[in-house]
Order: structure tokens, then sequence, then C-alpha cells
């Protein structure tokens, strides 16, 4: 049975063997090799001291038990800024709310620096908060709520110009830091509104009232003319009725230029003023002496 039980035991033990070997290799390969990603750094210290910066991505080897790797975003980095309440230039409150697009330029300087993320988001936070505050505050509140948007990209531009300056020592860059709204702080929000109603009412009126004013002097034009065409109109009709009155006259004139045709031209008058008195039925009292009378009793000479 001893004999049997040799040849198991053996094999038991190399197997053993065999496994604590290839966890021993495992070991020391996770130990020494490191791997870098196409979008991040590999920032390599020995005993807390900077080594090198490894920004070919692949495995790499380190030196076990000394070497220590950090990693750090390669990549562009967006970070939402808190809203923040500013002063204008005439001392009105703005509430800005803005985000920044950064980036690590210099990796040694930053882990140096900052090291950390998020503590560089802090930072950023500030230089941004300071660069809005001192931007904004030579501009008055109307002219930043009516800017257009080239106004604005100006501004957001000279902002972006403001924070790199301040942000260079920590090895960082911002690519853009851009206003995404500006609003009105709550408690005066209504207190606005209800002044630009009161101003765009005002224009309004101001219209209205150059509008009338304008109007009255097309009307008092207008009547002018009419007044003017109105005169020659009268003018003109006063020279054709003296005209008129004119060849009537003349008309009587020769008319009753002989005895021959006085006689006539009043025969037929009567006759016509008889012909219009007679219509309908009516009784008419004439004198006897009068000329019609004397037509109709034939004793007309």
């Amino acid at each position: 049975m001893q004999e049997t039980n040799e040849p198991k035991k053996k094999n038991s033990f190399g197997a053993i063997l065999k496994l604590f070997i290839l966890i021993l290799v495992l070991v020391a390969v996770t130990n020494t090799a490191y791997i870098v990603r196409e979008n991040e750094y590999a920032y390599v210290t020995r005993f807390s001291k900077f080594v090198k910066i490894q920004d070919t991505a692949g495995i790499h080897f380190k030196v076990p038990m000394l070497d220590k790797v950090e990693t750090i975003p390669r990549y562009r980095m967006m970070y939402d800024i808190p809203p923040s309440e500013v002063l204008t230039g005439d001392k009105k409150t703005l509430v800005v709310d803005n985000f920044a697009v950064w980036r690590i330029d210099d990796p040694p300087k930053f882990m140096k620096t900052v090291s950390r993320i998020s503590e560089m988001e802090n930072r950023i936070d500030a230089v941004v908060y300071s660069a809005v505050k001192n931007t904004l505050g030579t501009m008055n509140q109307a002219d930043i709520i009516n800017s257009d948007k080239g106004s604005i990209d100006y501004v957001n531009v000279k902002i972006t110009e403001i924070v790199n300056a301040q942000l260079k020592n920590y090895g960082v860059s911002t690519i853009a830091v851009e206003i995404k709204r500006l609003d009105l702080p709550s408690d005066n929000e209504s207190a606005v509104y209800n002044r630009m109603v009161s101003e765009r009412t005002q224009m309004a009126e101001s219209y209205r009232a150059d509008g009338n004013l304008e109007a009255s002097k097309v009307v008092n034009e207008t009547d002018k003319e009419v007044g003017i065409l109105l005169s020659k109109a009268e003018a003109t009709a006063e020279e054709l009725k003296g005209e008129g009155e004119g060849e009537y006259m003349k008309i009587i004139a020769d008319a009753y230029s002989t005895e021959d045709r006085a006689s006539y031209y009043e025969f037929i008058r009567s006759l016509e003023a008889l012909k219009a008195t007679m219509k309908g039925d009516k009784t008419i009292f004439l004198p006897a002496d009068s000329y019609i009378v004397r037509v109709l009793n034939g004793s007309l000479e």
C-alpha cells in the first residue's frame, strides 16, 4: 500500500508546486507590467519622485515594488460650473450658468500642483467665477440681456482668455468657457419684468404719439389741398356761371332787340308759364288785365 501512495503524493506535490510557480509568475507580471490606453497618460514615480510620463498606448513595464503608476486623462473634459450671481456694471445682479471644456497639457506640472481632477475642477470654478465677474462687471445689465449672439461670443472668448492665463501654471488649458444661460435672481425677476413692460409701454405710447402727429400732419395737408381745390372749383363755377348769365343776357337782348321779337318772346314765355301752371286740377285767379288772361280771351293786340 505504501508503494501505491508514494506516486500519488509526488504528483500532488508537483501540481501544487506548478500552481505556486504560476501564481508567482502572474504576481510578477502584474507588478511589472501596466497598460496605457489611447486616451490617457501614465504618470510613473519611484519613491514618490517623478520618473517619466508614458503616453504611448500599449503594455509597458515598471520596477516592481518600487515604481507607482497613476493614469491621467488625455481627453477633453467638460465641467458644468454651478450657477453663480455676479454684479453688472450698473450694480444689478445676474445669475450666470457656465460650463468649461478643458484638458491637461503638461501632466508632470499638473501632478505636482494639483494631482486630482476634482481639485482641478474646484480651481476652474473659482477662476471662471472671477473672470465672469470682472468681464460682466464692466457691462450694463440691459446691454448683456439684449446682446446678440456675436456679442455673447465675444464675451465667451474674453473669459476663456482670462481663464487660460490663470490656469497655465497648473499644466492645463481651457478650450472654451461658455455662458449657457443668463437669468435674473428670483427675488427681483418680477420687478424687472414689470419695469420692462413699463418701458415697452412707454415706447409704444411714444410711437403711437409720433404716428398720431404724422397722421394729423397728413390730414391737415390733405384738408388744405382739398380747400384749395374747392376754392378753385368754386371760382371756376362762378366764372362759368357769370359767363352763362352773360350769354343768357345776350340771348335776351337779342330776343328783345325789336318790338316784334319782344312780343313773340313774351308770348312764348307766357304759354310756357300757362302750360306749367295748368297741370293738375287747380283753380287759378288771375287779374283781368294780365297778359295770360288777355291771351286766353283773344284780346291781345
